[in-house]
């Protein structure tokens, strides 16, 4: 498998090394228990309420975190083994939101994404600035690159932090709420760029979300957490059910095969009783 998390549990102020985590212990709690494998090349989502830990799991898999038991392994090898320059070439990570401490163009925010791959020092050449180009024009915001970044709209920072992951070249990609807090036409735009960006360049990624039409349209698979564990995981079209959408939000809703879209729509009715 090309990436994988065998049995992870992680409380969030446990001491390190715990053979077990548990609740009720004043901690905050996290994942208990978390196991899915990851294909390469595939769009895999993170599926679950706020609190259930999607999040916490992006970072363990990210190498920001560590479990306390189990183990996050690419290509076999542990994620917490590989050398952080290594894995900060492999991995990149799209945050919900991004705040630069200074007034940065475009161009030198899409340009950190090559600091994983320059020595101590070390400024950005030709190759990098190459690398930048094809990320810009690849999320099309080449226009944009003399911009400074707080200028932006929602739309055009989510693309330009998706271009400045792009550049670290990594063979995974991890994103979080890519589309929290944009409009529909920013939403369907974004959703249209990580389909293109998975397809055309091959890029593993793992998403999560809170938008169960989102992960219906780009997933492949999907991984369902509540409180913590998991509650499902396999294709999209085995998973994402009426049934496990009550489950999972403790919401009724008419989940069906739309022919427009040519994927599963989900639509909330009410609260579950």
């Amino acid at each position: 498998m090309f990436l994988t998390a065998e049995h992870i549990s992680f409380q969030y102020g446990a001491p390190p090394g715990r053979s077990r985590v548990r609740t009720g212990e004043g901690r905050a709690f996290a994942l208990d228990d978390v196991s899915f494998t990851v294909e390469r090349g595939s769009l895999t989502g993170l599926l679950g309420p706020n609190g259930c830990g999607k999040t916490t799991l992006l970072k363990l898999i990210a190498g920001v975190l560590r479990p306390h038991q189990g183990t996050v392994a690419l290509e076999g090898r542990s994620v917490a083994d590989i050398p952080r320059r290594q894995l900060a070439q492999r991995v990149a990570v799209v945050p919900q939101e991004t705040h630069p401490a200074f007034d940065y163009t475009v161009l030198e925010m899409v340009l950190m994404g090559r600091h994983p791959h320059l020595g101590l020092l070390q400024l950005e050449g030709p190759d990098d600035l190459r690398i930048g180009g094809e990320a810009l024009a690849a999320t099309g915001t080449t226009h944009l690159a003399a911009r400074p970044y707080m200028t932006l709209s929602g739309g055009e920072k989510q693309r330009v932090v998706i271009a400045g992951a792009l550049t670290q070249q990594p063979g995974v990609l991890l994103l979080d709420e890519p589309t929290a807090s944009l409009d529909l036409a920013f939403q369907l735009e974004i959703a249209a760029l990580l389909s293109r960006l998975n397809r055309d360049r091959g890029v593993t990624m793992v998403l999560a979300t809170h938008d169960l039409n989102l992960a219906a349209a780009l997933c492949d698979a999907l991984v369902l957490i509540r409180d913590g564990r998991v509650l499902a995981r396999g294709a999209t079209r085995d998973v994402l059910t009426s049934d496990m959408v009550r489950r999972l939000y403790g919401v009724e809703a008419d989940v069906r095969f739309h022919e427009p879209s040519g994927h599963v729509t989900v639509v909330p009715v009410r609260r579950a009783p």
